[in-house]
């Protein structure tokens, strides 16, 4: 209920700066304001999205930052330096306190190396790695049972991070695909086992503890390079075969998915 009235007031106070993205019977209430900061003489739009669970304010909230006049970084070193200071307001209410610590701090912390996102080039190729390796993982997902839920998350976790792939259903078997930085996919990792984002038998929320890291490695030549997310429901073992033949990845699919356990489930 605080946390619901806390919401309200923000909604009030942004006015058409404010969104509400998700209802709070759900898996709590995400939001996003729009602000706009100055960084000596200009301005910079920001997207800052919060997620509060039903733990909130005891847990902190998930926040992500994006702006088309930032490169992917310096998002992530605001969002950093952000959580410190949540993380210092912890059993409060602190979004509000949140928004003005950013606008109060914004310069110091995109001095560092402020770069326009438009000179960047490709930021898909831009932040690979720091000698342009892409890395790739096949990961294996028991069951889910909040599908559609679990699926936003997932969704929203390789948006964040910028990691491209695909989450693949066939029959009982659920296999993501992740491509990008390695960094991004050892952090991916994190949120898929620290965050609640199913349901056990009974019906309350729960972390993800039947997952499987069936492979990581360097992309190699002749496997392709995804440049998006996707979500894909297959109705056969030789149409999943397929999709991995079209992505290079027939080896991969021989040794982790044909010829393993994880495909009679």
């Amino acid at each position: 209920m605080a946390a619901q009235e806390e919401v309200a007031a923000l909604g009030a106070i942004y006015s058409g700066d404010f969104q509400l993205l998700s209802e709070p019977e759900s898996e709590g209430i995400t939001f996003q304001i729009h602000t706009i900061c100055e960084h000596h003489a200009k301005k910079i739009q920001l997207k800052v999205t919060f997620q509060l669970s039903h733990e909130y304010p005891v847990c902190l909230p998930d926040i992500s930052i994006c702006s088309d006049q930032l490169t992917r970084k310096q998002c992530c070193d605001l969002k950093q330096s952000l959580m410190r200071y949540a993380d210092t307001l912890l059993g409060q209410p602190m979004v509000y306190e949140l928004m003005i610590w950013l606008q109060q701090n914004f310069n110091d912390d995109v001095d560092h190396g402020f770069v326009d996102k438009a000179s960047e080039g490709d930021s898909s190729q831009q932040h690979c790695s720091a000698d342009g390796t892409v890395w790739m993982a096949l990961l294996h997902l028991d069951h889910m049972r909040a599908k559609a839920k679990y699926i936003r998350s997932i969704e929203k976790w390789t948006s964040d991070l910028r990691l491209t792939g695909r989450l693949m259903f066939m029959g009982k078997l659920i296999l993501i695909l992740l491509q990008g930085e390695r960094k991004d996919i050892k952090d991916y990792l994190v949120l898929q086992k620290t965050s609640k984002v199913d349901v056990d038998s009974s019906g309350k929320r729960c972390k993800e503890k039947m997952i499987s890291v069936l492979c990581e490695e360097k992309l190699q030549a002749g496997q392709l390079r995804l440049t998006s997310f996707a979500v894909k429901e297959f109705t056969s073992g030789a149409e999943l075969h397929q999709e991995f033949e079209v992505l290079g990845l027939s080896g991969l699919y021989d040794k982790f998915v044909r010829f393993s356990k994880i495909s009679a489930t």
